[in-house]
């Protein structure tokens, strides 16, 4: 399930940063495309926390999936 949600945060910055970029030739705008592009930039990141593995070597993802599994 939460492989799900990763692929689907992922795909909605996708499409944030292509909206941005339509948005942003379409009416020249700059707030609200800078605003979509910085909210992708934060969706990654927390894609980027949740899969890259600590010090330790497990991702908290993996962590996550072993306290499921008890």
């Amino acid at each position: 399930m939460t492989e799900i949600v990763l692929s689907i945060v992922m795909l909605a910055a996708i499409a944030l940063i292509a909206g941005a970029v339509v948005l942003w030739r379409r009416t020249g705008e700059v707030r609200n495309p800078a605003l979509m592009v910085l909210l992708a930039a934060v969706a990654v990141a927390n894609v980027l926390i949740w899969t890259l593995p600590t010090p330790g070597g497990t991702a908290p993802i993996e962590q996550v999936r072993a306290a499921g599994d008890r």
